[in-house]
């Protein structure tokens, strides 16, 4: 149901304002990693914090607007590739989630850890539209 949820908002944010609604989603998953840490503890917070990681999937779809709007003729690439790099995302999480469960950190790590994961993809995406909002440099002869 979360996931059902995320995607109807994931798209109304896309249509709202792309940018905004993926830092906001970013913002988002950032909180319910950390909340889960705590909700999991009871078994009704814990399903009402599921519903909050499910609806994660606004990113997903915020992202794949975001292609769309930025791949040109290139369309069906970007969609391949934004498929592409949530597989290896979850291949990497799964790694660093069992890693930190291996070393003994305790059955709250991996949360911790898509914390930080979040904040970084976050941090990336902001850096790119900066990047792309800067005036392209003049060509000198």
């Amino acid at each position: 149901m979360g996931m059902i949820a995320g995607s109807l908002v994931g798209g109304r944010l896309g249509d709202w304002d792309t940018r905004r609604g993926t830092i906001a989603s970013f913002a988002v998953m950032t909180a319910a990693y950390g909340l889960f840490v705590a909700a999991s503890l009871w078994p009704i917070t814990a399903i009402a914090s599921t519903f909050l990681l499910g609806s994660g999937l606004a990113l997903g779809t915020l992202m794949q607007i975001r292609l769309m709007d930025v791949a040109g003729d290139a369309q069906t690439l970007a969609a391949s590739l934004n498929h592409s790099a949530f597989n290896v995302a979850n291949a990497l999480g799964a790694w660093a989630g069992g890693a930190v469960l291996a070393a003994g950190l305790g059955l709250a790590a991996p949360m911790w850890l898509a914390v930080g994961f979040t904040l970084a993809g976050l941090a990336l995406f902001v850096v790119g539209s900066v990047v792309e909002r800067k005036p392209p440099e003049p060509v000198r002869a």
